[in-house]
């Protein structure tokens, strides 16, 4: 049963300040809990329904330094701030600070990312495309945003993200920086290449001038209808199924 400063410590987890102190995160629903515990990654908290942790008992064996709690579902509802948790929800820690090393293959730049829906989903389709990194301003959505975690699906285990000043990044490396852009060429006129550095700017506001600078091409998805740009993660799918090697 868990404690109502068990509870208070949950709940509290689905502000980034909390987060941040507690150097730990929520991962809810079905799919997350078991993506999390089949992997190498440490369990701080599993919270279940007795029907799920009675189906799971031998992968919960695999994590004995877990706490584990059974709780109704109305209970596990009001721990999370999603519409849909599930029957498990589960606490684990932020993965340790690591330091970006920049190799000849693709990354993923983010300026000003704010829809969590957005970020998760560009997580998850670096993970689609064998991108392992991801490098965000300053001002982009906090990473362990309850449903950036839920929108990535478990792409958190196999990307690293990292937060950063985009232009002293940008300068300090060489491989090709391409820009989405309205103003830039087509990119079913490019060859696909071997590695570079993709940036994706805000949703209403773009990328800023001053990163805009730092790239070596700019390139835009034509469109044929009236619609007035593409959705942030819907344009990195498409300029990474054409860009990067088949």
């Amino acid at each position: 049963m868990l404690t109502k400063a068990q509870i208070k410590y949950i709940k509290s987890l689905t502000q980034r300040k909390f987060r941040n102190e507690h150097k730990t995160f929520i991962a809810a629903g079905d799919k997350l809990a078991i993506e999390w515990l089949t992997s190498d990654n440490k369990v701080h908290m599993v919270i279940g329904t007795s029907e799920w942790v009675s189906k799971h008992l031998e992968l919960l064996s695999k994590h004995p330094e877990a706490q584990y709690f059974e709780v109704k579902e109305s209970e596990l509802a009001s721990l999370s701030t999603l519409q849909t948790p599930g029957q498990v929800l589960l606490v684990v820690p932020m993965p340790e600070p690591a330091t970006l090393s920049i190799l000849n293959e693709w990354y993923i730049a983010l300026d000003d990312i704010q829809d969590p829906g957005n970020m998760g989903t560009i997580i998850r389709i670096a993970d689609w495309f064998g991108i392992r990194n991801i490098i965000c301003s300053p001002g982009c959505v906090d990473l362990y945003n309850p449903k950036v975690v839920q929108s990535a699906m478990g792409s958190h285990l196999r990307v690293s993200v990292y937060e950063s000043n985009l232009v002293p990044f940008l300068q300090s490396i060489s491989l090709p920086k391409v820009a989405a852009s309205l103003d830039g060429t087509s990119v079913y006129g490019m060859k696909r290449m071997e590695s570079g550095v993709l940036i994706i700017g805000n949703e209403s506001k773009g990328i800023s001038e001053t990163v805009l600078k730092m790239a070596t091409e700019k390139i835009k998805i034509p469109g044929k209808g009236g619609a007035e740009s593409l959705n942030a993660a819907v344009s990195a799918g498409i300029l990474c199924s054409l860009l990067l090697p088949c």
